[in-house]
């Protein structure tokens, strides 16, 4: 949106607090319609009005919503976290926004002021990860490591000097080549323990047997690399999960 004309219709609190989300993603507040429009936001207390002038901006081929009216919206807007440059975007699918808003408070209590700080300092040292772990596996182990629950770079926790605690990690974090085995009881997904998941979420490889249905194996990682047979006596760096059916 950013340097974007964004149409908006209405006045009143909900128009204003519109107005600002739009300027805070970089939008242009306009309230006339435009060629280069493409969103629009409609803020009308009144239910026929609201239906009217929606419609007639769907009929110019815009994408409209309209304020605390879901069933008369093409786009819903979630409730930002905002630790720039990290973004939590929580969103209801327009059922409640009153729910989420109140679990971006929670997110808001949750999350450390000093995370986009963090996130900084993760981009800023990632040419010089590179020379010293030049494997992808390898940078992963380094960084879901850290990450971790606990770790260095616990995200949850207070990191007063980011960029020491990063140049501080050198290649302790990584780990040799590991292999965790998940036995599966059930053909269905929702089966999976929380452990069985976080397995899946961290693997690099995944090994499986060739009954394993496809629903399992999409609960990996996308770019997870997918082998039908057993693990091989050498395994690959980075960590391996074998899916072994009972």
């Amino acid at each position: 949106m950013r340097g974007k004309p964004v149409l908006l219709v209405g006045t009143g609190e909900a128009a204003d607090a519109k107005a600002r989300l739009i300027a805070a993603a970089g939008g242009i507040v306009v309230r006339r319609p435009d060629p280069a429009v493409r969103l629009a936001f409609v803020a009308l207390d009144d239910v026929e009005d609201a239906t009217r002038v929606a419609a007639g901006l769907r009929a110019t081929g815009l994408l409209v919503n309209v304020v605390d009216k879901p069933a008369l919206c093409d786009f819903s807007v979630p409730a930002i976290v905002d630790r720039a440059p990290v973004l939590v975007a929580v969103s209801s699918g327009g059922a409640s926004a009153s729910l989420s808003k109140a679990l971006r408070e929670r997110l808001e209590a949750w999350l450390p002021a000093g995370l986009g700080r963090l996130a900084q300092a993760i981009l800023a040292a990632r040419t010089t990860v590179a020379v010293s772990h030049p494997a992808v596996a390898a940078r992963r182990l380094l960084w879901d490591g850290a990450l971790a629950a606990g770790g260095p770079l616990d995200p949850l926790a207070d990191h007063p000097d980011p960029v020491a605690a990063i140049a501080a990690l050198g290649t302790a974090m990584v780990a040799a080549a590991r292999l965790d085995t998940v036995v599966l009881t059930s053909a269905d997904p929702d089966d999976l323990t929380l452990r069985q998941l976080r397995l899946l979420a961290q693997a690099d490889t995944v090994y499986h047997d060739a009954n394993v249905p496809q629903s399992l194996l999409d609960r990996a990682r996308r770019d997870a690399a997918r082998v039908a047979a057993a693990p091989p006596g050498s395994l690959p760096a980075g960590r391996s999960v074998y899916l072994a059916r009972r």
